[in-house]
């Protein structure tokens, strides 16, 4: 593998002084426009070639693209965004590919309606420091399976990583006979040019923190963004706690935490309460206290003042423990605390974006259950929850119950919670979180968030209209 030291690509094609400025998004705007169009004319195929070539580039080069980075954002795990680029290009385009997106998409016999797609036009992509390269990848394979265009709004901070996939996607467009311009992004840019492109574009997919997301929304165009995650996940009594806690460490250390869909609270049977801390650490991954002092010195470090301290999101379980006083083990990926209670009882109990998780015992999956809405309900609600049961009454109840928008059950969710090949959520890297989030669509986004749907409509010839005493007959 390559080192996540290594230096990151400059490359060809943008030049890496310049600045787009407020009254330049204009101008990409006005250029993405003209592409768009002729790419109007491109078939199915050629849409599809050029798709699956991004996803491509992304996983045959994934070592060098986590190498860069993990050297400018110094957020995660280099390892970790090796597996994040790869398996994200695999899922992604197996999910797209062979699926319609091009004229007629499909038909409903009974309803005896035709499904046409049409492109929205140009996508305004806001991109987080926390994914530069699979969400923008992610972005652009959405936006141009429907027939857009998509500009890129990078992270200040890592704005290297997306504009080396910008500059490889133009080299991509350009190989398959397709304008670069489909592909472009903002460089250097400011809170003003990010609103200028959201205001310009036609839709707006907003992945970041809470504040874009609700500049997104009051943009004046169709959006789509996120919402804060704060996954709280049960354990049922009737599974194996090793396979459970096994799920629950893959998902909780993956990339350092900075995965939103990752396990924060873990709730389990008072009976097993220790059973399941030992099971953590039979894993050789977990760092374990019940000591007051060092639990309260680990708290005030991960949130300072009682707010997410921005020093321990994406750094790796020791360096938080340093930051507290404490020495833990090099081997060590997930520190592991006693909540005090959830809800507004323990700070614990909201979202933290790094290797540290909390755990508290239950009486009744009822009580759990309660609990899990209470931490959702401070923070997190309309996101995701995790389950591990083979009770499928049990299974529905905490669907039913809880403000969420996926529960991922029997799985480590920060690693399929955005789709996977084993489950049905659609692969993506934008977790609609619903009306609980303050987001337009309570499931994952797809491609076809980023397509108009024409529907032709004709006489139901087989169909005979009901008289207004069927109609209203109990």
């Amino acid at each position: 593998m390559v080192s996540p030291t290594a230096e990151i690509a400059v490359g060809e094609g943008l030049e890496e002084s310049s600045s787009t400025t407020p009254d330049q998004v204009q101008q990409l705007v006005a250029k993405a426009r003209v592409a768009q169009a002729v790419f109007e004319t491109f078939s199915q195929e050629q849409v599809d070639a050029i798709v699956r070539d991004f996803a491509k580039y992304v996983y045959d080069n994934a070592e060098s693209i986590a190498a860069g980075a993990h050297r400018e954002t110094g957020l995660g795990v280099y390892e970790d965004k090796v597996a994040k680029a790869k398996g994200k290009a695999r899922v992604i385009w197996n999910n797209l590919k062979g699926k319609k997106s091009r004229g007629v998409i499909g038909e409903d016999e009974d309803a005896n309606l035709v499904f046409i797609a049409k492109p929205m036009g140009v996508v305004a992509a806001v991109c987080p420091v926390t994914n530069p390269v699979v969400t923008p990848m992610c972005n652009a394979m959405f936006a141009l399976k429907a027939g857009n265009a998509v500009i890129f709004a990078p992270h200040p901070k890592a704005e290297y990583a997306t504009r080396d996939l910008t500059r490889a996607y133009r080299d991509i467009l350009n190989s398959h006979g397709a304008p670069e311009d489909l592909v472009q992004m903002v460089t250097k840019g400011s809170v003003q040019t990010t609103q200028a492109l959201m205001q310009s574009a036609d839709v707006v997919v907003a992945t970041g923190g809470g504040g874009m997301v609700k500049a997104a929304y009051s943009s004046g165009k169709p959006s789509y963004g996120v919402g804060a995650g704060n996954v709280p996940v049960i354990i049922d009594r009737d599974v194996d706690l090793r396979d459970a806690a096994e799920k629950i460490v893959a998902g909780a250390s993956f990339d350092n935490g900075i995965i939103c869909s990752h396990e924060q609270f873990v709730l389990t049977p008072e009976e097993h309460y220790r059973d399941t801390i030992e099971q953590f650490l039979a894993t050789g991954k977990v760092w374990f206290t019940d000591g007051k002092a060092q639990v309260e010195k680990l708290r005030n470090v991960v949130f300072h003042g009682g707010h997410l301290n921005k020093d321990v999101v994406g750094r790796p379980a020791r360096e938080i423990a340093a930051k507290a006083g404490i020495d833990i083990p090099e081997s060590v990926r997930v520190i592991l605390l006693p909540a005090e209670g959830a809800g507004t009882d323990d700070v614990l109990a909201k979202e933290k974006l790094c290797p540290v998780v909390a755990i508290l015992p239950y009486k009744t999956f009822d009580e759990a259950v309660e609990k899990a809405k209470a931490n959702l309900l401070v923070e997190g609600a309309g996101h995701s929850a995790a389950l591990h049961s083979n009770n499928e009454e049990h299974i529905r109840q905490m669907g039913v119950a809880l403000p969420i928008s996926r529960l991922v059950v029997n799985q480590a969710s920060a690693l399929t919670a955005g789709g996977s090949l084993t489950n049905g959520f659609a692969p993506t890297t934008t977790l609609g979180c619903g009306s609980w989030g303050g987001n337009s669509i309570s499931e994952n986004l797809d491609y076809k968030h980023l397509m108009n749907v024409s529907r032709i409509g004709k006489v139901i010839t087989h169909k005979k209209a009901p008289t207004d005493a069927e109609i209203w007959e109990e």
